[in-house]
């Protein structure tokens, strides 16, 4: 492992200015689009940051093969990529135009799209939910017709190109609301889930709408490890009518709490709800590096609530992996749908924004040389 940690520090210095590429990413040759067997259960990644990474020349490899790493993934049994998209972000970085060449990668070595749009121009989470700006200053009724307008043109782009989407989130981690403030939930000292109900009905139904043959459409909150968060939210649309396919959660135990914790709160969801339960964004650290000056999100083993059964390594990191294989498998009625691991290739080059360094890159599934990690088993049918 020294070698390993000490890796961080040949990589800098990182980028100070941008976190767009510098540079045109390298075209991938793709083939005709594919018809995709229907999902048994997913087992996907989040690509988001792909092009951004291959225009500054980052390269992976695993068992002694360098490819796109979409590829690398679907060799190893993945069957699904997330795609993140963003309304008019900065140049390069999550836009729809973005989205459509992974797509077609995606689609090309034989995984399924899962759409996750932010509604926003720039990176949406509990924390914030900003409209985009050109959004700004309507009213509800013209925000959700703007909503369902966006939602289904999104996904008849996938459609026209031969790469219908499997899924789409209607927001990101979205237990506060969205596109506030008129659909954020907690203001004027009390809380307001009406607003918020007609947004999600209106990306629900442009959702349905953009894909004719199908799709299936998931609400997403982060609260992983928290049944009392994740029923409050959950009742609440309900009560409120709001249809939709799939509960998605984030779970990241260092924020979510242990596996326990997820293992009981899939195991109430699903037969309270009568839902698929898919995990959207997972990760767990190979890493705790000092050596770099970056401040990692999860530094710490104290961080880590299991710490003694999965350490921040490249062994402890796959058997975090193969205990939510088997947690999924423990869902009742068949219902734990799987895992999507996030940013598995997020590499340190790549900031998270201007003057934003990556707080999340020992959480990939590659090592700091792009090379692959014993955690990319997980992807096994």
């Amino acid at each position: 492992m020294a070698g390993v940690a000490a890796t961080a520090a040949c990589i800098g210095p990182f980028p100070t200015d941008s976190a767009a590429p510098p540079s045109r990413a390298p075209e991938v040759p793709v083939g005709p689009p594919r018809v995709l067997p229907p999902i048994d259960h997913v087992r996907g990644a989040d690509l988001s940051f792909t092009l951004q990474l291959e225009a500054v020349g980052r390269t992976f490899s695993d068992r002694g093969r360098t490819a796109p790493v979409e590829q690398l993934l679907a060799a190893r049994g993945a069957n699904l990529v997330r795609l993140r998209l963003w309304v008019n972000p900065p140049p390069a970085t999550n836009d729809l135009a973005t989205a459509l060449v992974l797509g077609r990668r995606a689609n090309s070595a034989g995984c399924h799209l899962l759409l996750d749009l932010h509604y926003s121009d720039f990176w949406a989470d509990p924390g914030i939910q900003a409209p985009p700006a050109a959004w700004t200053g309507q009213d509800l009724a013209r925000l959700g017709r703007t909503v369902h307008g966006y939602t289904r043109d999104v996904v008849a782009a996938f459609v026209a190109q031969g790469t219908p989407p499997a899924m789409i989130q209607i927001g990101n981690e979205v237990s506060r609301g969205m596109l506030w403030p008129l659909g954020a939930i907690y203001r004027d000292g009390g809380e307001r889930w009406d607003a918020f109900a007609e947004l999600l009905k209106a990306g629900v139904a442009g959702a349905r709408e953009g894909a004719p043959n199908g799709v299936q459409t998931i609400v997403h909150v982060e609260t992983g490890g928290d049944n009392l968060a994740c029923r409050h939210f959950y009742d609440n649309i309900g009560r409120r009518g709001v249809e939709f396919d799939l509960i998605g959660l984030s779970y990241f135990p260092w924020w979510h709490g242990s596996l326990p914790m997820l293992r009981a709160n899939m195991a109430d969801l699903a037969p309270r709800y009568g839902k698929d339960v898919l995990i959207v964004e997972t990760g767990y650290p190979w890493i705790l590096p000092d050596t770099d000056g970056v401040s990692y999100y999860v530094s710490k083993p104290a961080q880590l609530p299991e710490r003694d059964r999965f350490p921040a390594t490249p062994d402890g990191q796959a058997a975090f992996f193969e205990q939510l294989r088997a947690i999924r498998s423990e869902v009742p009625d068949g219902r734990g749908f799987g895992f999507v691991a996030w940013e598995p290739a997020w590499m340190p080059e790549i900031r998270a924004s201007r003057g934003e360094e990556n707080r999340y890159a020992n959480i990939t599934m590659f090592d700091w040389y792009g090379a692959g990690l014993p955690s990319l088993g997980a992807f096994r049918a």
